[in-house]
């Protein structure tokens, strides 16, 4: 992930850098979770940060640059796909994670969703993170190869993920409902026994 802009160095932040950035994110996902992307100023930020607006500024340039920081910092965290030993197993601790994330109250993940169709750098730092995870959690269906539970070797990691999570967003987002205790085991136990099936199986071309 790339870092803020920052006129004074092409080094990556260390330092008091470090700690003004890391002050300044922190009151980014204060303000964005209180007052979602409307009450999002640079004063604002600024003033919770116990920050120079002219620093704020200078570094991150407009709003957009703060949103996409924020987005940016949420991929350097050592995030690690659920490994519980069956692929069952690690779409509904996945599915938990998720759902724990959109029915906080007030969810910083959904407000930062809202966020990013209101802001070009927001929404491209947005797909690089959606991305990263992607491929992070390609492992989960390498695993579930390797232990037999799919046997097509060509299995869209990506299509299962996103038919295993989407039951989430759906209910939690689109519908603003509340959260369902069972939904995050149903919906992996769908996508796992879909995958199975071959549903996500994907034909690869003969080399020439």
């Amino acid at each position: 992930m790339t870092d803020p802009p920052d006129t004074t160095s092409g080094r990556r932040p260390g330092g008091r850098t470090a700690r003004i950035r890391a002050r300044v994110l922190d009151a980014v996902r204060a303000e964005l979770a209180e007052g979602g992307h409307e009450g999002l100023t640079m004063e604002g930020v600024a003033t919770r940060a116990g920050v120079h607006r002219a620093t704020v500024y200078r570094r991150w340039r407009d709003v957009g640059g703060l949103l996409a920081d924020v987005i940016d910092a949420a991929g350097e965290i050592d995030w690690q796909p659920p490994d519980t030993g069956s692929l069952r197993g690690d779409l509904t601790a996945l599915n938990q994670e998720i759902q724990e994330s959109l029915a906080v109250r007030p969810s910083f993940a959904v407000a930062l969703m809202a966020a990013s169709f209101h802001s070009e750098q927001a929404a491209r730092a947005q797909t690089r993170l959606w991305a990263d995870r992607y491929v992070q959690c390609e492992i989960l269906v390498e695993r579930a190869i390797g232990r037999g539970e799919l046997l097509a070797r060509h299995t869209d990691a990506r299509s299962l993920l996103i038919a295993a999570t989407a039951p989430l967003y759906h209910q939690l987002v689109l519908l603003r409902a509340g959260p369902d205790p069972q939904l995050p085991e149903r919906a992996a136990a769908a996508a796992a026994l879909a995958a199975a099936a071959g549903a996500f199986s994907v034909r690869r071309e003969e080399s020439a």
